[in-house]
């Protein structure tokens, strides 16, 4: 038999799923596109796949495709083809367009160029004129045009094949049939299935998971009950070979009803609408094998003749309105609670395209797949429901917390093209650097004040206080759509996203704890290991804008004497011991901190008995006299702008008080060493005097990386040393 070529569609997401299923109906795959797979196979295997598939919308037998850049070339092309053999005489069709270009711009006028072109090719052959039937026609031709292509095919499905004829009446918010189909693969139900589990789905609706799900285990054809497919009039058409695909769906039918049945439940607290799914049960022949009940989330309860696995899947409502939102959470949350008392041992998948509320279910996801209902991004979540996956329940919709969600999708858009523009551009850049940690965006838009920084495959976002100007809700439903974009286009996990609002620090605030998750992580930085933690401070503990002065720290430290003042993790002092430093000391007012470096240090094999961390007050160790023969070659010195915290002696305002900082460094440092003085305080500006004192260089400039160009004031940075003598 002949080999053809089909295009079949499916929804969007589901592409590598079809191609899997194609494959077992003897049809080897070409390649994919956008909501389709290009598949070739014999004639028979597209039947089968008319008749099987779960998964697909249209099954198109690929007849031509030809020169489209302009109407008259689309004519051309269509009128050169062989349509006697595809419509039949004194037959009817209809044509389907999809696709637009600078000369065909509207899919009816495309349609019609396309009809003229069959209807004069039949004529031209000497046969009747077929008749044009939008309606029921004969045999549907489907023309798709992109780039300038046409391609040309016959719909041997004849209607979209989601529809398997079971259901005419809806619930509030269906699921189409065959994307149903999808989230049960997904899900692992056929495995579940064939190891001896059930189904339930506590909000079931209209019925279509739980109907799906028993036609998917009991082998029944999705295609068992369609009255007519598209080719049944096709001249091409063989009867005989269609009639034993037809009988093989009876017999498999009949053989899955006669094999272990499992148990197939649906509850929805509607009365009404499960109504509607005993109708769509009793057309689907499943009214004795299915069972469904009114009866809410909070009073499920497993029955005892339900196996001891089995797969809990569902849509919950999304919540469209803002209203109906705050009330998610609780939903989700009795959701989580009751397959956890009710169904141990069990999985559970949630499809839904608020997929923030799968936090308030209480437990955590193995596995989230990203799909679309209609035209709506969602995602399904799976979850082994154990006790030891169970967490605290968080509500999204709570106060002061922002719950992704897309207010102004134009405005959404202008965000989401600029990161893909930064991605193209500064992530490029970072690669070739091999710099894994970097700033991405900084406020680069007005109206997404926002630092976003990468560290390794998790994002953290700093939101800048809006000014008193811009009105509060307005910048939470903007933050709110940017939650939304940056997962999308970064294609990261949300839980491995941390937002925080970026507030002047001071004092003690700066080493307050914001959470105490205690979840840290390593990065690399130019051959250095440091720890980091994005959660539970203001701060990640690695300052991204300083990269560069590290890297110079690490390049020029050999042989020398460090001392890192404000030394925060420590991260500089790792720097300069790879790069050779022959000792250091680095001190800080924070225990938490001067851990954490002595942690960086240790994980980079440094010894700390050379490489020496201590909690000091840096003002204090400067003015004490007893410190000030110890001698540097090499100091970083980088305070904060104000501090007035309760372990210093004093106020530190570093406008004020940095010229008596530097002089005291100064002290300290050898004859031919250097001093970096850095601060990000942005209308600072340096004591004249230090300049006749010692030779001052800035060298901001110079200190800056790619992904911080933009905001030129992050930190001011120069180079100070001793005036050589005579």
């Amino acid at each position: 038999m002949s080999k053809h070529v089909f295009f079949v569609t499916c929804p969007k997401g589901v592409e590598y799923l079809l191609a899997d299923e194609l494959e077992s109906f003897g049809l080897a795959q070409v390649r994919n596109a956008p909501a389709g797979v290009w598949v070739e196979g014999e004639l028979e295997a597209g039947y089968r796949a008319c008749l099987w598939s779960r998964l697909a919308n249209r099954v198109i037998l690929h007849i031509a495709e030809v020169d489209a850049r302009s109407a008259d070339e689309l004519y051309e092309g269509v009128v050169a083809l062989d349509w006697q053999s595809h419509i039949p005489v004194n037959g009817s069709f209809r044509v389907t367009f999809l696709g637009q270009n600078e000369e065909i711009r509207n899919t009816q006028f495309g349609a019609q160029k396309v009809k003229d072109g069959i209807v004069d090719s039949i004529r031209g052959a000497g046969l009747p004129r077929p008749s044009v039937a939008p309606k029921d026609p004969d045999v549907t031709i489907s023309a798709r045009l992109n780039r300038g292509r046409l391609s040309v095919g016959l719909d041997l499905s004849g209607h979209s094949l989601h529809m398997r004829g079971y259901r005419t009446e809806q619930g509030l918010a269906p699921l189409k049939e065959n994307l149903a189909a999808a989230l049960l693969l997904r899900a692992g139900w056929p495995e579940i299935a064939d190891a001896g589990g059930d189904f339930v789905d506590p909000m079931c609706g209209s019925g279509t998971l739980v109907i799906e799900a028993a036609l998917m285990a009991l082998d029944i054809a999705p295609g068992r009950k369609t009255e007519r497919f598209g080719f049944e009039k096709w001249p091409g058409h063989q009867p005989e070979l269609w009639l034993a695909l037809r009988q093989e769906v009876e017999r498999r039918a009949h053989e899955g009803k006669n094999k272990r049945i499992p148990a197939f439940a649906g509850f929805d607290q509607d009365a009404r609408v499960i109504d509607t799914a005993r109708n769509n049960l009793r057309r689907a022949g499943l009214d004795n094998i299915v069972s469904v009940d009114p009866r809410p989330v909070s009073a499920f309860e497993r029955q005892p003749d339900w196996a001891d696995k089995g797969l809990v899947l569902t849509n919950p409502p999304y919540g469209e309105r803002l209203s109906e939102r705050k009330e998610l959470a609780a939903l989700y949350q009795t959701l989580g609670e009751t397959v956890l008392r009710e169904l141990p041992g069990w999985r559970l998948a949630v499809f839904t395209g608020a997929p923030e509320f799968g936090k308030s279910i209480g437990l955590r996801s193995f596995k989230q797949y990203k799909l679309f209902n209609g035209k709506l991004p969602a995602q399904l979540l799976l979850f082994d429901v154990q006790p030891e996956n169970a967490r605290t329940p968080r509500d999204p919709a709570a106060p002061g917390q922002v719950m992704p969600r897309i207010a102004n999708p134009e405005r959404a858009d202008m965000l989401r093209n600029r990161l893909k523009k930064n991605l193209k551009t500064i992530g490029q850049w970072a690669r070739k650097q091999n710099i894994s940690c970097y700033r991405l965006y900084d406020a680069d838009m007005p109206e997404y004040a926002l630092a976003i920084d990468l560290y390794d495959g998790n994002v953290h976002v700093q939101e800048y206080l809006a000014p008193k100007s811009i009105d509060e809700k307005a910048a939470r439903e903007r933050l709110a759509e940017a939650l939304a974009v940056i997962p999308e286009v970064l294609d990261v996990d949300p839980e491995n996203l941390v937002c925080k609002q970026r507030q002047r620090q001071t004092g003690t605030k700066q080493y307050e704890k914001q959470a105490a998750t205690g979840e840290y992580f390593n990065v690399q930085e130019h051959g250095c290991t440091l720890k980091v933690n994005l959660k539970d401070y203001l701060d990640t503990g690695l300052f991204l804008d300083h990269r560069p002065v590290r890297h110079w720290i690490q390049q020029h430290a050999r042989g020398k004497r460090f001392l890192n003042l404000f030394c925060y993790t420590g991260a500089a002092t790792v720097h300069a011991a790879v790069g050779g430093a022959s000792r250091s000391l680095s001190l800080d007012m924070s225990k938490t901190y001067v851990s954490w470096a002595q942690d960086n240090l240790a994980l980079n094999g440094v010894d700390l008995r050379k490489h020496v961390v201590e909690q000091a007050d840096c003002l204090s160790w400067l003015a004490d006299r007893k410190t000030s023969n110890q001698t540097f070659d090499l100091i970083f010195m980088d305070p904060p702008t104000f501090s007035n915290s309760a372990r210093m002696a004093g106020v530190l305002d570093i406008q004020r008080d940095h010229g008596t900082m530097v002089r005291q460094c100064m002290e300290r440092l050898s004859s031919d060493g250097l001093l970096i003085f850095s601060n990000n305080f942005r209308k600072f500006k340096l004591d004249e005097d230090l300049e006749a004192e010692f030779e001052v260089k800035e060298v901001t400039a110079s200190t800056l990386d790619k992904d911080f160009q933009r905001n030129q004031k992050i930190h001011r940075c120069w180079h100070i040393q001793h005036k050589l003598t005579d």
